[in-house]
């Protein structure tokens, strides 16, 4: 078998066999394989695609290829969520004390944010003295205490993922659902999910712009993960606008505070109310309640009180700090510089949130590099969002910064005019967008 074989018969718009892509597999986590014989590949796949039983063997040898979590220690059935990414996607931190106020034990390994698409990591690493980089032998410990453990992704887990990610990047073979499909599915199931949920965002805001190309991908997960032998659910959610009132490290957090304490906006609520019920569906911890029972304790445990201490709980366990009055202590202090103001009158006809999140990138929130440094005080505050009416001057939103990040001038304006450019104004009120917009199993 040789590398050579394996290109022509993709090119030639064949299936590779079981064998064929162990081979490519195996050489890409050993290094026998050079990167130009691996970027001929994956462009020939990117153009000829791959079936359900290729994209399925492309994913379990990915997640073989390195460490895989033994979850054996959970009680149940282990269960992960993931979402594809957005402009303020705050989810994770509510949705873990959530279901683990039912009794769903999770083990969460998160990446970073790199473009505008926040990281959980980041997120977490906002609070004072929150381990984000926990030893996977201390995992058992942590769930026996609280139900769950929120950590970085070990360097070990489905290192053939990483390798091929960081050539898909720089050769333009990015877009190709097979690839996609197979990258996150190889890391959740070397993670150890039994069950998983996956948010598929759809949008301005996220990878998939329309919700074709969000369908297609969240069903070639599905497929992966059932021929895995894996319950797989994906819910389709819009990223058309970001989700909540803010987008940046501890603006979110503090977002987050307000939703797990009985507040918060209402379309974070409803993603999370879905994605809590097909969680706790999964592992089996509904209690035989209906749907509509289940949702409505779900939506009971975020206002009465139950989640919030799930969430404290968390945050000491990993030693992050809380406050007097309850809640957690931040590495920086958000700083309002700069409000933007509607050039005209009418009605929010949408928000072009992959701009925005470039303006939250700008104001220092994310990064355009791994090595980049973080500003966790900076984000934006939104005063208005799709639907809602405003008058010529009125603040579209709020431009923040850490205290002391000393950001110029010209890259608060840089920030304004991508804001400005993301809103669109106009005389008609447009037809609210649910959330929620499919859920697929």
């Amino acid at each position: 078998m040789n590398m050579r074989d394996i290109i022509i018969a993709k090119r030639d718009k064949q299936s590779l066999t079981d064998e064929q892509i162990k081979f490519f597999v195996a050489g890409v986590t050993d290094g026998s394989i050079p990167d130009y014989q691996i970027s001929a590949l994956l462009m020939a796949i990117v153009l000829n695609g791959m079936d359900e039983r290729e994209m399925t063997t492309l994913t379990l040898e990915m997640a073989a290829s390195g460490s895989q979590m033994d979850l054996s220690y959970l009680e149940g059935i282990p269960v992960d969520k993931h979402s594809t990414g957005g402009v303020g996607d705050k989810i994770t931190p509510i949705l873990l004390p959530l279901i683990a106020t039912f009794g769903v034990e999770t083990v969460k390994l998160s990446g970073r944010g790199l473009g505008f698409t926040g990281g959980t990591v980041d997120k977490f690493e906002s609070i004072k003295g929150f381990n984000v980089e926990v030893d996977s032998k201390e995992f058992p410990e942590l769930v026996k205490k609280t139900g769950m453990v929120i950590s970085g992704q070990t360097p070990d887990l489905a290192p053939a993922d990483k390798i091929l990610y960081a050539l898909r990047d720089v050769t333009g073979t990015v877009d190709s659902i097979p690839l996609i499909a197979s990258s996150i599915m190889s890391k959740k199931i070397a993670g150890g999910a039994k069950a998983i949920v996956l948010d598929v965002t759809c949008g301005s805001g996220a990878f998939m712009k329309d919700y074709a190309m969000a369908k297609e991908l969240a069903e070639a997960m599905i497929k992966i993960g059932n021929l895995a032998g894996r319950k797989t659910v994906a819910v389709i959610t819009d990223m058309d606008q970001p989700l909540g009132r803010f987008c940046g490290n501890i603006l979110e957090m503090q977002e987050v505070f307000d939703t797990v304490t009985g507040k918060g906006e209402e379309d974070v609520k409803e993603v999370v109310t879905e994605l809590a019920f097909q969680l706790v569906t999964l592992a089996g911890k509904d209690a035989g309640m209906s749907p509509e029972v289940l949702k409505d304790e779900i939506r009971a445990r975020l206002s009465d009180g139950s989640c919030y201490e799930k969430y404290k709980e968390l945050i000491k366990s990993q030693g992050g700090e809380i406050n007097s009055a309850g809640s957690p202590v931040y590495v920086a202090k958000p700083f309002d510089c700069m409000h933007v103001n509607s050039p005209d009158a009418g009605y929010v006809q949408g928000m072009r949130a992959d701009l925005i999140g470039q303006a939250s990138v700008l104001l220092g929130a994310g990064r355009l590099a791994k090595t980049d440094p973080i500003d966790y005080g900076a984000g934006i505050g939104f005063f208005v969002k799709t639907g809602d009416k405003v008058e010529r001057g009125d603040s579209l939103c709020a431009l923040y910064t850490g205290e002391d990040s000393g950001i110029s001038e010209e890259r608060l304006f840089d920030a304004m005019d991508l804001i400005l450019s993301a809103y669109e104004i106009g005389p008609e009120k447009p037809e609210k967008k649910p959330a929620i917009i499919d859920v697929i199993t």
